[in-house]
């Protein structure tokens, strides 16, 4: 999974979520707003980041090399104030990601796409507790009778000829690339072309019966 916040403080969703009535799981907190849309809400508290914070800033401390202080010596005022806020948020970004992952896999949840961020922009890094908001698009529910309607089944078969080519093109694909002196027939030649005078310099590959002319 890819990070809910970046460097600067955006908030990126790449979770999916679902849809249940209005319940409260752990610290996340769903409330529909109609059958199609619903907002996710996470509330992250110090005492949940706190420790992991101090953690690793006090490895950061232990293996930091600044000028003027022996190594794991630094005071821990001057490592926060350096890495403070880059821990902080890495680390209520891996909480967010844990409690979503937690409460979608274990509540069975549905929805179409990712939930969007609602309050991204008005986040005060400074206090103590965070509170996320995200907009979910819910999976309707659909039933389809598929007895009353014919379905075609096609059963397609692979003759010798398609899989022969398959091979073929596999091995090309992932085979061995060899230096050799002499081109035959079936090789692969890579080569630079390049033309001073109009700024050509690019390097290709292509099969040898691509090529059209007289050999020598």
């Amino acid at each position: 999974m890819h990070p809910f916040l970046n460097e600067n403080c955006t908030l990126l969703s790449q979770l999916k979520t679902g849809y249940s009535l209005n319940i409260r799981y752990m610290n996340i907190t769903k409330q529909d707003i109609d059958s199609l849309n619903a907002i996710l809400k996470v509330d992250i508290s110090k005492d949940d980041y706190a420790p992991r914070v101090e953690k690793i800033l006090t490895d950061y401390r232990k293996n930091a090399n600044i000028p003027g202080f022996r190594k794991g010596h630094v005071p821990m005022g001057m490592i926060k104030k350096q890495y403070g806020k880059a821990v902080l948020l890495d680390e209520v970004n891996k909480l967010i990601q844990e409690s979503l992952h937690k409460y979608l896999t274990e509540e069975k949840l549905d929805v179409l796409g990712n939930p969007l961020p609602k309050n991204e922009m008005g986040i005060d890094w400074d206090a103590d507790d965070f509170a996320f908001e995200f907009e979910l698009g819910l999976a309707p529910k659909f039933e389809i009778d598929l007895e009353k309607k014919a379905i075609t089944d096609y059963k397609i078969v692979a003759d010798k000829e398609f899989v022969d080519n398959q091979i073929k093109t596999i091995r090309k694909q992932y085979g061995k690339l060899i230096s050799k002196n002499e081109i035959a027939k079936g090789d692969e030649v890579t080569g630079t072309f390049k033309n001073e005078e109009k700024g050509i310099d690019n390097k290709a590959t292509f099969s040898l019966d691509k090529i059209k002319g007289k050999s020598n």
